[in-house]
């Protein structure tokens, strides 16, 4: 075996994260035949940094999954959907708007050739993420977009890993894992490399903490450095400090989508070097989570990825609002579970809801698309819940199964002791809607959704249970879950050009210094403005990942 080559202290480019826009990045440059090092605060095993945990969604226009399925999409549409959704109205939202248009672009053209071309395949039904329910120049998805990657995240990686690490037995790259970046090294207004210190070897797992002891320093020069680290969702206390006044107060108890390591550092470095950081209050959280009965971090939640049949009642038994309903609006629907001064709220659903429309988030939780499993694929298509929601259902603190109401009631209670719950109230909403199934017609827009949902042949495929009485006992046993808020991501950043170079204060390139993936707001310092169409943020950390990487081997 040939022996590693001698470490480097200069080199065409740094990259500081080893996530999925800093390997995208690296990937291009080796391409290039560039020497790159990337550095990682983490240890080996979280190699891929947040994209591995992921559903693997992907926001694609126009593509031929979608004309299968009898979708007809179009850039035009995407546009006015994007337009409708992101809300631009800040004089700092500029680059923001041209990013967003380029990536639409981009979903709309290569992007499916160029991930074909480097190995990734797409499962055939696509998903509709983001509903909206507002109108059509308002926010959500007009049709579904949502294209799941055969082998979710870890699927996406794979390709940009193997560059990488081919990269690395040619010398091209140096990845320097328990390397934390505490400093930009600036000379004479460039980024010229980075200063910080070696933490300490640490067994964990993917995902799991990882100490903080220092065992060393070290400095590395090059003529360009990627922050490509991430957001601030696995500090909580950051999240709070960026919480926007729109969405009332930061609530007091959430879980994390994210690992801890997910810390914001390198923004508030990387503005001390000059970049501008702008938006910092958009952000993206999740209102389905629930507690990982097998956690890896601390606080670890998993989102539910809900069909629309499920009933939505806030902390006091309330039923949520139209268009609140599962899957349509996730920021509208955080802010109206915030405004109510609880934490978590409730799904009232059935066995036969559950078994159709449930789905979990993330790779570790979609064993069969995550290990390309066609035989566990042809059992989730079957009947019965897919087995990881069965495992939850079994195991999780949140779900409380019954056979009849007041059981099910007495769970949520004891599940929320010191939250009154107007039982009474769940009940009447319960009975009637269940009289609306009388009929093929409707005033309960829930219910004129879901039989517009069906309309769509992937939905009835696989999404979205036939309508019927939650109160059948054919349809049970009743579940009720409780939902709790789930930090996710960040929708601001670094402010960049469209070669993904940091601007400073005077919106002037800092010479030296680039930016990329949720560090960058995927894009211009925030390319989806309030909210997201969902499928697009591992697209951002493709695109400007790609963007840097091709500006940096240009020069």
């Amino acid at each position: 075996m040939a022996a590693s080559p001698a470490p480097r202290t200069e080199s065409d480019a740094i990259i500081v994260g080893a996530g999925l826009s800093g390997l995208v990045a690296a990937a291009e440059l080796v391409d290039a035949g560039k020497h790159v090092v990337i550095v990682d605060q983490e240890p080996e095993a979280s190699l891929g940094g947040q994209a591995w945990w992921s559903f693997g969604g992907l926001f694609l226009v126009d593509s031929p999954e979608q004309r299968r399925m009898g979708v007809h999409d179009s850039l035009e549409l995407a546009r006015q959907d994007w337009a409708g959704t992101a809300g631009f109205d800040r004089d700092e939202d500029e680059w923001g708007r041209r990013w967003a248009e380029a990536y639409l672009e981009f979903a709309a053209g290569e992007k499916r050739a160029w991930l074909r071309e480097k190995g990734v395949r797409l499962f055939p039904v696509v998903g509709w993420a983001e509903r909206g329910g507002y109108g059509a120049i308002g926010h959500g998805n007009s049709v579904p977009r949502f294209h799941i990657t055969w082998g979710t995240g870890p699927g996406v990686l794979a390709p940009f890993i193997a560059r990488v690490q081919a990269g690395a037995a040619a010398g091209l790259v140096e990845l320097r894992h328990r390397h934390r970046v505490d400093e930009l090294v600036v000379d004479s207004g460039a980024v010229v490399g980075v200063r910080g210190t070696v933490l300490a070897d640490d067994p964990a797992k993917r995902g799991e903490p990882s100490n903080r002891d220092a065992a060393g320093e070290f400095e590395l020069r090059a003529a360009a450095v990627v922050v490509a680290s991430g957001g601030i969702g696995g500090d909580h206390d950051l999240v709070r400090q960026y919480w926007p006044e729109r969405m009332g107060t930061a609530p007091t108890a959430m879980l994390s989508g994210v690992p801890a390591h997910v810390d914001g550092r390198m923004l508030g470095i990387a503005e001390q070097a000059g970049a501008r950081l702008v938006n910092l209050d958009r952000m993206w959280h999740y209102t389905e989570g629930i507690a990982n009965w097998d956690s890896v971090w601390p606080l670890h939640g998993i989102r539910i990825l809900p069909g629309p049949s499920s009933l939505w009642f806030d902390a006091e038994g309330r039923r949520l609002p139209a268009p609140l309903f599962p899957g349509f609006d996730t920021l509208g629907t955080l802010e109206h579970i915030v405004a109510t001064g609880h934490a978590h709220s409730w799904f009232v659903l059935t066995q036969k809801i559950i078994e159709k429309e449930f789905a979990l988030s993330g790779s570790e939780q979609n064993p069969d698309l995550t290990g390309r499993d066609l035989k566990l694929l042809a059992d989730r298509l079957g009947s019965g819940a897919p087995g990881p929601v069965e495992a939850f259902k079994e195991h999780g603190v949140d779900f409380v199964v019954a056979d009849t109401l007041p059981e099910l009631f007495d769970g949520m209670r004891a599940l929320s002791p010191d939250v009154p719950l107007d039982t009474e109230n769940i009940e009447r909403e319960i009975v009637a809607r269940d009289r609306e199934l009388d009929n093929e017609f409707s005033k309960d827009l829930q219910l004129i959704a879901v039989r517009g949902a069906r309309r769509y042949r992937g939905d009835k495929l696989i999404r979205v249970a036939t309508p019927h009485r939650i109160l059948d006992p054919k349809a049970g046993p009743l579940i009720a879950v409780k939902l709790h808020l789930l930090t996710r991501k960040t929708l601001g950043g670094i402010q960049t050009d469209l070669a993904s170079r940091a601007l400073g204060a005077e919106g002037t390139p800092v010479p030296g210094l680039y930016a990329v993936g949720e560090a960058a707001g995927f894009g211009g310092g925030g390319m989806h403005g309030y909210r997201s169409l969902e499928g697009t943020f591992l697209g951002g950390c493709l695109f400007t990942g790609r963007a840097a990487g091709r500006a940096i081997a240009r020069g």
